[in-house]
C-alpha cells in the first residue's frame, strides 16, 4: 500500500505542468516600443546607416502588427534576421567585441526583441536591456543634454514597469508615479555619488576604439596642419587661476617642441633620445612673478599637458623634459585636472649641451638658397645673435607680409617662396621661416607649438582655451640667457597676440562664427555661449570629473580628514541607513487624507455627539437617521437630509458640490441648535 501510494504521488508530480507564463496586455506594447526607441535613438548618430535603417524597419513593422492585431513572425524568420544582422555587424566592425560593435549588437537586439513579445517576461527583458543600454550613451557623450535625456528615459522605463504590473489606465498618472519614484531615489543616489569610492578613469576602458575621435596638437607640423585646428571652436582646456591673471601676451601654453626638419615637415625628437642624450631642464627664476592655476584638460590621447610657459611645480606623475614640455606618464584619455605653478620671468638651460645646440642648427642641404643667403648676410654684417633676431623681426614687420589662413601652396623651396614671393601665411609659416633663418645664421633655434591666449568666461571666471587658439612660435638659444621665446607672428599681426585670432584675420578667412564678435546678435550669442559653457564646465567639474582627487577634496571639506575606502564605506552605509529610516518613518506616520465628503460626514457625526448621539461602528447613514428619529425626533429632519446627501455623495453616480454644501450646512444647523438649547 505504501509503495503504491508513493508511486501515485510521483506520477502526479511528473504529470504536473509548468505554470503558464503571464500574458502581456495589448496596452503595454506601445510603452515597450517607446522604450526601445528612446533608449536607442541617440545611438543613430554613431551607428552605420544600414543598421539604423534595419532598426527603423523592425520597429515600424512591429507597430504595424500591433495596430492590425496581427500574428507575430515565425521563429525561423526571427532566427534568420538575427543571424543576418549579427553577421552584418561582424563584417562592418571586423569583430563582435569592443565598444562600437557591442553597442551595435545591443541596439539590434533591442529592435528584434519586440517581434517576439508574448509574455510579461519578454517585456521585462526589453526594460532591463533598456536600463543597460542607457549606460552606453556615455561612451559617446557625457554632456548635460545627454544626462537630461537619460533621466527622462529612466522615468519612461520605470513607468513601463508600473504599466506592466497593473498600473492605472492614464499615461499621465503612470508617468507621474514613475517621476515620484525616481525623485524619491535621488537622495540615496546622492549619498552613493558622494561616498562610493571612486575609480580613476572610465569604468569601461577599451583601448582599441576609445579615443578614435580625439583631435588636438600633433608631434609634427606640416603645411596646413595648424590651419585645421584654428578653424575649430572646440575647447582644448580650461584654466582656473588662484593668482592674478597674467597679461594676454604672457599666455603661452607650451605643447610639443619640434627640432627635426626635412624641408617640409617639422618633427619632435623621440622621447628616449631626449632622455638619454640631454640633461634635465634647468629653470632659473629671474623675478618672483608666478602664476598658480589648475588646468582642466580635455582628452587628446597624448602625453603633453600644455602648462603655461614655464612650470616650476608639477602634479604627481608628471615632469619637465629637456625641451621644457610638461609630460604625463600616460596619455590623457579622459578629462583630467592638473595644478601648476609657472614662473613667467625665467631663464631656461643657460648651459645647454653641445648635442642639443648642434641638433638645433641642422637644415636639409640644397633647399631654400635665397633664405640661406639672406641669413649669411645678416651674420656677416651684424654678428651678434640678438641683432640678427631683431633684423629678422624687422624684416617681417617692414616688408608687406600678410596674416591669413588661406595662403597659397608652396613648392620645394617653401621658405624661399614664402619669404620672397607669396608673403602670405599664418603662425606656422612665420615660426618655421624664422627658425630656418636663425639656423642658417648659426643660431640654435626650434619651433614650439601650443596655444596662445584664451578667453575669460565672465560667468564662472574660467579661462577657456579653444582649438582656434592653436599657435606656433620659436625659441632661440643665446649665450648666457638660455632658450628665449620669440614670436614672429607678433611682428606681422600684433593683434593676434593682444586680442586673439579673430582680430588678426581678414573678414573673408574661415573661422568659427562665435570667435568673431561683430554685431549685436553675435554678442548675444556669445553671452548665451558663456552661460552654456559655464553650466557645462560645472557639470564636468563636479559630476563627470568627480574623480578620487575631487572626492577627497569634497569629503575633507565636510570634516572627513584623509578619507580612505573604509571611512567612505562607513559613511555610505550610515547615510543610506539614515535615508531609508527616514523614508520608512515617513511612510509609517503618513496619514491618508480622507475625501471631502467623508470629512463632512465625520463632522456631522461629531456634531451629533454633542447632542448625546453616538454613531455605532456598524451604522450606515440611513440606519443612524432612523435611530435619531426614534430617540430625538427634534433632530430627525436635519439627520435625514444629511444622510441623504452623504449617501448621494458616497454611493451615487454624481458627486455635485451642492450636495457637499448641503451636508456641511446640516452640520452648521446642528451646531446652531445646540447653542440655542443651552
Amino acid at each position: 500500500m505504501v509503495i503504491e501510494r508513493i508511486r501515485t504521488i510521483l506520477g502526479r508530480n511528473r504529470r504536473r505542468e509548468k505554470p503558464a507564463p503571464v500574458p502581456l496586455e495589448r496596452g503595454v506594447i506601445p510603452w515597450l516600443l517607446a522604450v526601445a526607441l528612446a533608449t536607442s535613438l541617440p545611438h543613430a548618430e554613431h551607428l552605420p546607416l544600414w543598421l539604423t535603417l534595419i532598426f527603423s524597419t523592425l520597429l515600424i513593422g512591429r507597430t504595424w502588427l500591433w495596430q492590425r492585431n496581427a500574428r507575430l513572425p515565425a521563429r525561423w524568420l526571427l532566427a534568420l534576421i538575427a543571424i543576418t544582422g549579427t553577421a552584418g555587424i561582424a563584417w562592418h566592425y571586423r569583430t563582435l567585441f569592443g565598444r562600437d560593435a557591442g553597442v551595435a549588437l545591443l541596439v539590434f537586439f533591442m529592435a528584434l526583441k519586440p517581434l517576439e513579445l508574448h509574455a510579461r517576461r519578454d517585456g521585462l527583458v526589453i526594460v532591463m536591456l533598456g536600463f543597460f543600454l542607457l549606460l552606453t550613451h556615455y561612451f559617446h557623450s557625457q554632456s548635460i543634454p545627454t544626462g537630461l535625456w537619460l533621466f527622462a528615459t529612466t522615468i519612461l522605463l520605470t513607468a513601463t514597469l508600473i504599466r506592466m504590473n497593473g498600473g492605472g489606465p492614464s499615461p499621465r498618472r503612470i508617468l507621474g508615479d514613475a517621476a515620484t519614484l525616481v525623485a524619491q531615489a535621488l537622495p540615496l543616489m546622492l549619498v552613493f555619488f558622494l561616498f562610493f569610492p571612486r575609480v580613476q578613469g572610465p569604468l569601461w576602458g577599451l583601448p582599441r576604439d576609445a579615443h578614435a575621435g580625439l583631435t588636438g596638437l600633433s608631434d609634427r607640423m606640416s603645411p596646413g596642419s595648424l590651419n585645421q585646428l584654428i578653424q575649430s571652436g572646440e575647447i582644448a582646456f580650461r584654466a582656473q587661476f588662484t593668482s592674478p591673471l597674467p597679461a594676454r601676451s604672457q599666455l603661452y601654453w607650451r605643447g610639443p617642441v619640434l627640432d627635426l626638419y626635412d624641408g617640409l615637415t617639422w618633427r619632435a625628437n623621440p622621447r628616449n633620445a631626449l632622455r638619454s642624450a640631454n640633461k634635465p631642464a634647468a629653470v632659473e627664476i629671474l623675478r618672483p612673478n608666478f602664476a598658480d592655476y589648475t588646468l582642466t584638460l580635455e582628452p587628446h590621447n597624448q602625453r603633453w599637458l600644455l602648462a603655461l610657459d614655464l612650470p616650476i611645480s608639477f602634479p604627481e606623475g608628471t615632469g619637465l623634459w629637456p625641451t621644457f614640455e610638461t609630460l604625463a606618464r600616460e596619455p590623457v584619455r579622459y578629462r583630467t585636472r592638473y595644478s601648476f605653478r609657472s614662473a613667467l620671468d625665467h631663464a631656461a638651460n643657460r648651459d645647454e649641451t653641445p648635442r642639443m645646440r648642434t641638433q638645433s642648427l641642422r637644415l636639409p642641404a640644397n633647399l631654400n638658397p635665397r633664405t640661406r643667403q639672406l641669413a649669411r648676410e645678416w651674420q656677416e654684417t651684424l654678428g651678434d645673435p640678438e641683432r640678427i633676431s631683431a633684423a629678422a623681426l624687422r624684416f617681417f614687420r617692414d616688408e608687406k607680409f600678410f596674416y591669413t589662413l588661406q595662403p597659397p601652396l608652396l613648392g620645394e623651396h617653401a621658405i624661399d617662396e614664402f619669404l620672397f614671393d607669396s608673403r602670405r601665411g599664418f603662425c606656422e609659416h612665420y615660426a618655421a621661416a624664422y627658425v630656418v633663418l636663425m639656423r642658417a645664421a648659426g643660431i640654435p633655434a626650434r619651433v614650439v607649438t601650443g596655444y596662445q591666449g584664451g578667453e575669460i568666461n565672465p560667468i564662472d571666471g574660467y579661462l577657456t582655451v579653444r582649438q582656434s587658439d592653436a599657435h606656433a612660435w620659436a625659441e632661440i638659444w643665446l649665450e648666457g640667457r638660455g632658450w628665449t621665446r620669440v614670436d614672429p607672428t607678433a611682428a606681422v599681426a600684433p593683434s593676434r597676440i593682444e586680442r586673439g585670432i579673430g582680430a588678426a584675420l581678414p573678414a573673408g578667412d574661415p573661422l568659427p562664427a562665435l570667435v568673431r564678435v561683430d554685431g549685436d546678435w553675435l554678442r548675444r550669442l556669445q553671452q548665451l555661449r558663456h552661460r552654456w559653457e559655464a553650466a557645462n564646465n560645472a557639470w564636468n567639474q563636479w559630476v563627470i570629473g568627480y574623480n578620487p582627487q575631487r572626492q577627497r577634496e569634497v569629503l575633507s571639506r565636510i570634516g572627513m580628514k584623509s578619507p580612505d575606502w573604509r571611512m567612505m564605506s562607513l559613511a555610505l552605509a550610515a547615510g543610506s541607513t539614515l535615508i531609508l529610516a527616514f523614508v520608512a518613518i515617513g511612510m509609517l506616520c503618513r496619514r491618508t487624507k480622507a475625501p471631502a465628503d467623508q470629512r463632512a460626514w465625520l463632522d456631522l457625526c461629531r456634531a451629533l455627539e454633542r447632542h448625546g448621539i453616538h454613531r455605532l461602528p456598524w451604522e450606515g447613514p440611513f440606519a443612524l437617521a432612523e435611530r435619531v428619529c426614534r430617540e430625538h425626533p427634534e433632530l430627525s429632519e436635519i439627520t435625514k437630509e444629511a444622510a441623504g446627501c452623504y449617501a448621494t455623495l458616497r454611493y451615487g453616480e454624481t458627486n455635485s458640490p451642492e450636495h457637499l454644501r448641503a451636508l456641511q450646512n446640516c452640520t452648521k444647523r446642528l451646531a446652531s441648535r445646540r447653542r440655542k438649547t443651552r
